[in-house]
């Protein structure tokens, strides 16, 4: 019987993309453990290779924290992961809108050919009355872009 082979610590990160240091990082975090030492050198199994690559879909494909995707690699039940999973997918939905809404604005101000971004009619418009809603004292609820309808 052939004893698995083992990795070492500069093996796995060269491999994976990462620095030995940020390696450790994951360590401290739980995100992947090591099978053994040789010497002063951590050696990684397969298994560990496997929960290292399961935390970076996590992180780096799915955009997650460390926190979240600890939280996620070490959830044990299907209903916890798929609760977290699903209230990360709801905060990207969210952020997602949000940025559709910014690209917007910075596409208009590409387009505003006015020397003062207050002549724009759109533009000062909106500035004005955040600041008129700023100095009332009352909230600034209006969006950049009017309601249609």
């Amino acid at each position: 019987m052939s004893e698995e082979r083992l990795y070492s610590i500069s093996e796995v990160a060269a491999v994976f993309g990462l620095t030995v240091a940020a390696l450790r990082f994951y360590e401290d975090r739980g995100l992947v453990r090591h099978s053994e030492r040789r010497g002063r050198v951590r050696q990684y199994s397969r298994e560990d290779l496997a929960r290292l690559a399961y935390a970076q879909l996590w992180h780096e494909d799915g955009m997650l924290t460390l926190t979240e995707t600890s939280a996620i690699v070490d959830s044990e039940r299907v209903v916890d992961r798929l609760e977290l999973i699903a209230a990360q997918r709801d905060a990207m939905l969210e952020k997602i809108q949000k940025m559709r809404g910014a690209v917007a604005v910075l596409d208009h101000m590409l387009g505003c050919r006015t020397d003062r971004a207050l002549d724009c009619p759109m533009t000062g418009d909106y500035i004005r009355g955040r600041v008129d809603a700023t100095l009332d004292g009352t909230p600034h609820t209006t969006d950049f872009w009017p309601s249609s309808g």
